[in-house]
């Protein structure tokens, strides 16, 4: 199953609408979607190296247009959407203090956790809700998305056939790390937060 998946991904990189999909993906990971970006951005930027800074792009700039919708489920919409949203992770009890924190450490909160797992729309809700200078929101969040996604797309741009190669070699090992990989960055952020 997860080799017809991946050969699914694989071959879904050459249709005009793959581009929009992880377009969409990316921009609504960055508001509401538990679902990141990476597992299309990858497979997509395996299957087309060359393409990766323009996958690259893409995710920053949805990713960051989603971010702006987050920020105004926080801004505007915390009492409901927003909230709905921090009961369904879990994270109500922890908001409050994860606000406080914006005060003195904000661009640094921003930028990373829009660097590392930790599920990126709990950032861009509470810096909404927090009342963060929204164009500060902007470069922050222009600065940690673009950074992550544009490792991936060195990394796959470079070393693409190598990875190609490990990932088809051992696609269920490297499903299962981004499946724990996943699961940590919602874990992180219950912690931290």
């Amino acid at each position: 199953m997860l080799k017809r998946l991946y050969d699914w991904f694989i071959a879904a990189a050459d249709k005009p609408s793959a581009l929009w999909i992880m377009g969409a993906v990316s921009f609504a990971e960055s508001s509401f979607f538990p679902i990141p970006p990476d597992v299309m951005l990858i497979p997509m930027s395996l299957a087309r190296p060359q393409r990766a800074w323009l996958y690259a792009i893409v995710c920053t700039l949805t990713s960051v247009a989603g971010g702006v919708v987050g920020y105004a489920i926080g801004a505007g919409l915390y009492d409901s959407v927003g909230l709905w949203l921090m009961q369904l992770y879990g994270l109500t009890d922890k908001v409050e203090a994860f606000r406080a924190s914006y005060a003195e450490w904000g661009a640094w909160i921003i930028i990373g956790k829009g660097l590392t797992p930790i599920p990126y729309k709990l950032v861009t809700i509470t810096s909404g809700f927090a009342g963060y200078n929204i164009w500060l929101f902007i470069l922050c969040s222009l600065i940690a998305r673009g950074g992550r996604f544009f490792i991936v797309a060195v990394l796959l741009n470079r070393y693409g056939d190598v990875i190609r190669a490990e990932i088809e070699r051992r696609l269920g090992f490297w499903v299962a790390v981004g499946a724990v990989v996943l699961v940590l960055g919602f874990v992180i952020a219950l912690k931290l937060v």
